[in-house]
């Protein structure tokens, strides 16, 4: 994936990218279960996956996956764009969110680390829900005004703005936009000459 390693929900929905820029194609990493679950994998530990149920990722939960990142790219473009998001992809979200709620617990003798519980013993649930609810904080939260979409041309990826001189999702993105412009200014330098 050409952007790793922001935060967990632009990682989940920039799953899908363009290869190739402009003229570029459309490139999907998460196609079958194994997919999902080396996603999940990466980002055991944003997900605290290891206190989640056990069990094997299949095909229902990646269904629910692909809906969800369709949802929060729908939901991430009307943000960026400053207007409202859809209803029917805030209550996927929403929906996700509650599927499985989770809590701490206090420890036996309340000695050592919170134990995580959850209402729901199906691994993909939790960590469904457990995106959706980081969903909920990034885009209520004060990151929210820092959630951006690559203006690359041919570009579908997001990112978050951390410093002000960021302007794309990678280095790959501001390279072929500069090289473009380059080769503009130098066409119509040739031409107007």
């Amino acid at each position: 994936m050409p952007v790793d390693g922001e935060h967990l929900v632009l990682d989940l929905v920039n799953t899908t990218f363009v290869r190739g820029g402009l003229r570029g194609r459309l490139v999907d990493v998460l196609t079958v279960p194994d997919d999902l679950a080396d996603w999940v994998e990466r980002h055991a530990v944003e997900l605290d996956a290891s206190s989640a149920p056990a069990g094997e990722l299949g095909a229902g939960d990646l269904a629910a996956f692909l809906e969800l990142r369709r949802a929060l790219r729908a939901v991430l473009a009307a943000v960026v764009a400053g207007g409202p998001a859809a209803e029917g992809d805030v209550e996927v979200v929403n929906a996700a969110v509650r599927a499985a709620p989770w809590w701490a617990e206090l420890p036996p003798g309340a000695v050592g680390g919170a134990v995580a519980r959850s209402v729901s013993g199906e691994r993909g649930r939790v960590l469904l829900a457990r995106v959706a609810g980081a969903a909920v904080e990034l885009l209520t939260g004060e990151r929210r005004g820092s959630v951006k979409a690559c203006p690359a041309p041919g570009c579908i990826l997001f990112f978050l703005q951390q410093h002000a001189r960021r302007a794309w999702c990678s280095a790959s993105c501001g390279t072929r936009v500069r090289v473009a412009r380059h080769s503009r200014r130098h066409a119509e330098e040739a031409g107007g000459g």
